[in-house]
């Protein structure tokens, strides 16, 4: 089994104190306990998964350990999963086959942590749905960072219907699905009906990334043809319409190699 350098102070960080917050999750645990996120964390080395378990437990998060995806479908209905931090190469059941399951049936966030660091690798995990990945050996405060982040999108857009689902809001950008409104500033935008449903396509879905294929497909309902240069147009367009600086964009971000994601 491989160990890494950043796992010989796990026995020390099991016996510290809480050292990333101020406020103790003792002090409001009660209060919010239903509100907790789950998080399940598979992996066949013991090692990694005590030490993503010791940094997400001192943030508050709870943490379900499995060494392998044997139970998966079970373990996300039973503890009411809200993220899955995954590794790909296991036995019997590895990470793209695992994930192929998770999608079949649920829409929660999926982190791929794992040694396999080349970009096909990095390509395939995002295309089969995976919507975050990171190569070990990995920095745990990064990885708590990105839990954190991929939560908060995916509370946001997952509101019940009463709570204005059909408003779609990142800073100063709000698209409003319903009146076919975008607006900056609360400056309306003029958009084609093609620029509309690209960024609509997108920010439905924030951090997820859509090949060129994909969006080609989803948006002229056909098979692609020269997507790329005709995507890139759009993107370019939409950019100029959208972001305060369309060469440094904030929302509209391109993936090289892949696609184009949303980012709040």
């Amino acid at each position: 089994m491989k160990k890494y350098k950043y796992l010989y102070n796990i026995e020390k960080l099991k016996n510290k104190s809480l050292i990333f917050k101020k406020i103790s999750y003792n002090n409001y645990k009660e209060e919010k306990i239903m509100d907790t996120p789950h998080i399940l964390v598979i992996d066949d080395e013991k090692e990694i998964t005590d030490l993503i378990e010791i940094y997400l437990t001192q943030e508050g998060y709870k943490v379900f350990k499995r060494y392998n995806a044997f139970t998966l479908i079970q373990d996300i209905e039973r503890n009411k999963i809200d993220l899955v931090i995954l590794d790909m190469m296991m036995p019997e059941i590895d990470g793209i086959q695992a994930l192929e399951f998770i999608r079949e049936r649920f829409n929660i966030p999926v982190i791929i942590v794992s040694a396999k660091s080349s970009d096909n690798d990095k390509i395939e995990g995002l295309l089969k749905g995976a919507d975050d990945y990171m190569s070990k050996p990995f920095n745990a405060m990064e990885l708590v960072a990105r839990v954190k982040s991929q939560l908060r999108r995916y509370q946001v857009f997952n509101k019940p219907v009463n709570e204005a689902a059909h408003i779609i809001q990142a800073s100063d950008l709000v698209i409003d699905t319903n009146k076919k409104l975008v607006t900056v500033d609360n400056y309306p935008v003029a958009l084609t009906r093609i620029e509309y449903e690209i960024l609509t396509l997108l920010a439905s879905h924030p951090g997820t990334v859509f090949s060129i294929e994909d969006i080609f497909e989803k948006i002229w309902h056909e098979k692609p043809t020269n997507a790329n240069n005709t995507i890139m147009v759009h993107i370019r367009k939409l950019r100029e319409k959208i972001e305060r600086q369309p060469r440094n964009p904030r929302h509209i971000k391109t993936v090289w190699g892949i696609g184009y994601k949303f980012e709040l």
